[in-house]
């Protein structure tokens, strides 16, 4: 029997996404983008020039901060999904750096979609060898690691992180103060 990587792949994904993180993400209000469930949590801010940024330290601090449902949603929608999207399968101009921070809840899940979609089409372009193909130099001491292996780190970093969000919302909506 002869089995359909791609498809297989993408299912896992596509189920959280069309299944649970799409529901559980209608009706995302600024409040609950913008909400710190803790002390100095990692967050959506405006710069001195009035653009939007994200709090962000690299290496990541141990042990980690807690972050807000924004910082996660631009986590999401930017570095695991827009930026593999376009150093796979666009020009790599696009970037955390280069990249507008979204200010609002609606323009951040308008921007995961995006590249969510962007990410999903290259994905479902690979077909076997394009999956067993090396990543190449974006993926820096990963580059020889099959494109298979990005794809499943890809969607290991998205049903984490879409986890975390849906988490938070559970506990806005439990104490929304």
């Amino acid at each position: 029997m002869s089995i359909d990587w791609n498809a297989e792949l993408l299912d896992q994904v596509d189920f959280m996404w069309n299944h649970h993180f799409l529901r559980r993400m209608e009706g995302l209000t600024d409040e609950e983008y913008f909400r710190e469930p803790a002390d100095d949590c990692w967050n959506v801010f405006r710069n001195d020039d009035g653009k939007w940024a994200v709090t962000w330290e690299f290496p990541e601090p141990t042990p980690p901060p807690v972050t807000t449902i924004g910082w996660r949603l631009v986590h999401i929608a930017i570095p695991v999904f827009g930026t593999r999207a376009s150093n796979h399968f666009g020009d790599g101009s696009y970037s955390l750096e280069t990249a507008l921070i979204p200010g609002s809840a609606e323009e951040a899940m308008e921007l995961l979609a995006e590249n969510y979609g962007k990410w999903r089409e290259g994905v479902a372009a690979l077909g076997e060898e394009g999956l067993a193909r090396p990543c190449g130099p974006a993926e820096g001491p990963y580059s020889e690691a099959p494109m298979a292996t990005l794809v499943l780190h890809i969607n290991r970093e998205f049903l984490h992180h879409a986890a975390e969000v849906m988490l938070l919302r559970d506990l806005y909506r439990a104490n929304p103060q």
